[in-house]
């Protein structure tokens, strides 16, 4: 497996910068989460000579901002911008070889679902919504690039919560470039069985999110690890993965001792 970071985690006012602090650190990859806002050419080529300047190499890549998690959404305006920079991204993921994912939905929800979760997408939502997937993922088809499904919590996404519902759009979409992107954090909520729900997805798991029950970094919360890392290693996954969650304290301690348990857990 490949350890990896996101870049909301670490210092640094570049992504040069950022990736030389993981290497010193103990990582082999870097996630990239850009502010729209401030995504230009001059990053974009960054980005791309990044593993050889650094030897850090980028696995995941996301442009992000206000719009992002609106590509279903009711405003026609808003939908179009949040799919544009969809685009883009996976445009960049295509050229790159890297990462990136697409939900049905994310931000805080309101009324918040407490006791309605697992809500079914109408066969008017699933409709587009898998358009919309096949769209990128044909932005990608042919490259080393990959669009993948994250399930959310309740507490994001109205939608697409579970590891079982997403799996269903990949069955339909039977795309070789789409997958299943796990969130520990996400599953911590939604899951009855963390290590369960990974050996069900099986290899459609492309890419993993790393954060405690509580979002903090892996040993911070009530999460089994150990149980994790073994069904990691059953369904015999080799990618990234990749700390989305706080550091929980000054990262230059907290990322390199979080390095070193994961070390050992990617190696037991």
């Amino acid at each position: 497996m490949i350890l990896c970071c996101s870049t909301p985690m670490i210092p640094g006012d570049t992504l040069t910068a950022q990736a030389e602090l993981l290497r010193d650190w103990g990582y082999d990859a870097i996630a990239v989460f850009q502010p729209v806002e401030l995504w230009n050419a001059s990053v974009r080529s960054e980005l791309a000579e990044l593993e050889t300047r650094t030897g850090v190499r980028p696995v995941e890549f996301v442009l992000v901002g206000d719009i992002y998690g609106h590509a279903m959404s009711d405003d026609a305006d808003l939908r179009r911008r949040c799919r544009d920079m969809y685009r883009e991204t996976a445009d960049v993921c295509a050229e790159l070889g890297l990462v990136t994912e697409i939900e049905y939905q994310y931000g805080p929800q309101d009324p918040m679902p407490l006791f309605d979760p697992y809500q079914q997408l109408t066969a008017a939502q699933n409709d587009e919504f898998t358009a919309f997937y096949r769209e990128l993922l044909d932005r990608v088809a042919g490259s080393d690039g990959a669009v993948l499904l994250e399930p959310l919590n309740r507490y994001e996404s109205r939608y697409l919560n579970s590891v079982a519902d997403n799996l269903a759009v990949l069955a339909q979409v039977q795309h070789p470039n789409a997958g299943l992107l796990p969130d520990t954090f996400h599953m911590s909520i939604e899951e009855a069985n963390i290590p369960d729900a990974l050996r069900a997805a099986g290899d459609q798991v492309r890419h993993v999110h790393l954060g405690d029950s509580n979002r903090l970094l892996p040993g911070g919360g009530a999460l089994d690890w150990p149980a994790i890392f073994q069904a990691l290693h059953e369904i015999d996954y080799r990618g990234a993965v990749n700390l989305e969650c706080s550091t929980s304290g000054d990262p230059a301690r907290t990322l390199p001792q979080t390095a070193a348990l994961l070390r050992e857990l990617i190696g037991a």
